[in-house]
């Protein structure tokens, strides 16, 4: 398909005798936003180091899109894909703004340069006054902010994202919800969410795919048509509560005890 950037082909992988995932096959398009859902320890951030090139799969490949429009073997290659995990990883004796600006840094940018460059984007991240400020000095959501501008200064086309907002607590995990939705509506980057929260699902995605089993496959697929950016509100309404019954049946149909 024309629109697709990264494609994930018959991925399986083992850890001696126990198989942790078969034969999965998925693919993302430009600007969607898609999620893995799947309780915790059914083999996502695993999938996830596959996609970054941090492992290489037993069998499968993962291929991306290039600024010609051909799709090139990225398989076992790390730096093609930015990867956020759970953990913000803001080095605490440095400044926000250089923690931020530390993908433009390693690529060969001056400091100077690089502090202007991540600094245009303070505003648009809600990050505006904290520059000179250390990690310690930011609230948990401000410090996932940070992480995410690092992330978006990777400069790579497709972002992973490993359950950024897991450690939130429940309303601040909500706004940031919100605001995660109105940032990448307007960046339209390429992403691809993990999480084990149907809610969250639901709220932020254009797909899901249901990962279950043991080892794990993508068992379903769901696409999520409401418009987006979406809030909270369309957490209240009987589209979302239909699609959260479903994909609640799919899991327990599965036998897989979510919590």
């Amino acid at each position: 398909m024309e629109k697709e950037i990264l494609r994930a082909e018959h991925i399986s992988k083992a850890y001696g005798d126990k198989e942790i995932l078969k034969d999965i096959d998925f693919s993302l398009e430009e600007g969607e936003l898609v999620c893995l859902l799947g309780v915790s320890g059914v083999g996502k951030t695993t999938l996830f180091n596959i996609l970054s090139g941090l492992t290489k799969p037993d069998s499968g490949s993962v291929k991306l899109k290039d600024s010609q429009g051909e799709f090139r073997d990225i398989t076992g290659k790390n730096g093609e894909l930015s990867y956020m995990l759970q953990k913000d990883l803001l080095l605490p004796h440095m400044h926000v703004i250089d923690n931020v600006a530390l993908p433009l840094t390693l690529g060969g940018m001056s400091k100077q340069k690089a502090r202007e460059t991540a600094s245009e984007h303070f505003k648009r991240f809600g990050l505006e006054g904290t520059q000179f400020k250390y990690p310690s000095q930011l609230s948990g959501g401000m410090r996932q902010r940070a992480a995410l501008l690092r992330t978006y200064l990777c400069g790579n086309r497709v972002a992973l994202l490993d359950e950024p907002f897991s450690a939130l607590d429940t309303i601040t995990r909500s706004s940031m919800q919100e605001w995660f939705l109105e940032v990448m509506d307007e960046l339209k980057m390429s992403t691809i969410f993990i999480t084990h929260d149907i809610d969250e699902a639901i709220l932020i995605s254009d797909r899901i795919y249901i990962m279950s089993g043991s080892p794990a496959s993508l068992t379903k697929e769901f696409r999520i048509d409401r418009p987006k950016p979406r809030n909270q509100a369309f957490t209240l309404t009987e589209e979302f509560l239909e699609y959260k019954k479903e994909i609640r049946r799919l899991l327990f149909a599965d036998q897989i005890a979510f919590s």
